[in-house]
């Protein structure tokens, strides 16, 4: 019977058993199928809770979007409205407002809660 992870060896347990589910060929809504979703999500819960992964930097994550997305900084220059505040945003002497935020999250699908992080 599957249980919550509540320490650190039932979540190294956890995560042997889930290797060796995944090392199986599985058939879809079978009990096997069942408990590596269960294990899963026990797993990540834990690990959310214990190992929590920071938000990267604003300019950051712009920067990494715009290299995932292929995209120029001239092309980021398009999206804020001026080629002048790119350079200012990227090298961090203007903050991002309100509209940048909107535009970045629509633009290049970064999350808002990313973009407002004080940096």
């Amino acid at each position: 019977m599957l249980k919550p992870i509540k320490n650190n060896q039932q979540y190294e347990d956890a995560l042997a058993r889930t290797y060796a589910l995944m090392q199986k060929d599985i058939i879809p809504d079978s009990k096997e199928s069942d408990e590596l979703e269960i294990l899963s999500i026990l797993i990540k819960e834990y690990e959310n809770e214990h190992y929590p992964v920071p938000k990267p930097n604003p300019i950051e994550a712009i920067k990494f979007r715009l290299e995932q997305m292929n995209m120029s900084e001239a092309e980021l220059s398009e999206v804020l409205g001026y080629r002048s505040r790119k350079s200012e945003i990227l090298s961090g002497k203007r903050k991002l407002n309100l509209a940048m935020i909107r535009k970045l999250t629509e633009k290049l699908h970064i999350p808002a809660d990313v973009l407002i992080q004080a940096y």
